[in-house]
């Protein structure tokens, strides 16, 4: 019999790499790191509150220089006009990531976010609420399960 070769795993990303960048293609984006990091690019006040959607480049033209690009925003509806008086900036800054002027407007689209909130972590119970459970709970050999109850119990008397 013979051994096995060795087994070479490829990263997630190198699998997965030309397939997301045809899918941001489609959108319009020559890469999508626009999309990946767009907190980077904007800064952390503009894409919590924004993120892109696809860029929309103007027919070309024979013989007419090429057109810069519309960079169609997402926006939460309050933010909105925040992000319209900022608009200058964010092409300022989405230029000088790309290395050259590809984008010549911004056009926002009121909507929710597509990123899905983060869950917050629940805090611990207080240790004293802990305490007054576990008194409760005598009948109870196990060490470990009384403590756990315990914690459970000072858990749900929080909520």
């Amino acid at each position: 019999m013979s051994k096995p070769g060795p087994i070479s795993a490829k990263p997630l990303s190198g699998l997965l790499g030309a397939t997301l960048s045809e899918a941001f293609a489609k959108q319009g984006f020559a890469a999508r790191e626009l999309v990946t990091r767009w907190a980077e690019i904007a800064g952390a006040q503009i894409a919590a509150h924004s993120e892109p959607l696809k860029m929309q480049w103007p027919r070309p033209v024979d013989g007419q220089p090429v057109q810069p690009a519309t960079l169609v925003l997402r926006v939460e509806g309050p933010m909105a006009l925040e992000i319209q008086h900022s608009s200058d900036l964010i092409l300022e800054r989405v230029n000088r990531f790309l290395g050259w002027n590809a984008v010549g407007r911004i056009a926002l689209r009121q909507a929710p976010l597509s990123r899905r909130p983060r869950k917050s972590v629940p805090r611990a119970p207080d240790p004293a609420a802990v305490a007054r459970v576990a008194a409760t709970l005598d009948e109870v050999a196990d060490q470990e399960l009384r403590d756990a109850l315990a914690r459970l119990g000072a858990t749900i008397k929080r909520t």
